[in-house]
């Protein structure tokens, strides 16, 4: 009896990790979601810093790829660069 349940133990164990690995490999093979429609949001990672005061921004949604920066200080904020 400990036999057969260890060994369906096993298989229904080993059939997750085969559902779980066909899962993952399904997720590499779909083709990357098409951009939204103009006017819409996009999700960006910009980071703005004030050249007069050093007030630093970070914008996460703009209405396109490369927004125009923000003003402060009636100045026009300069991108920062991260590290990489």
């Amino acid at each position: 009896m400990d036999l057969a349940v260890s060994l369906l133990v096993a298989l229904v164990v080993g059939y997750l990790i085969f559902k779980a690995g066909f899962a993952v490999l399904g997720s590499f093979a779909r083709p990357a979601p098409e951009p939204p429609p103009p006017g819409e949001m996009r999700k960006v990672k910009l980071t703005y810093r004030c050249p007069s005061c050093g007030m630093e921004l970070r914008v996460r949604e703009a209405i396109s790829d490369d927004p125009e920066p923000p003003r402060h200080c009636m100045d026009e904020m300069e991108l920062v660069i991260p590290p990489e």
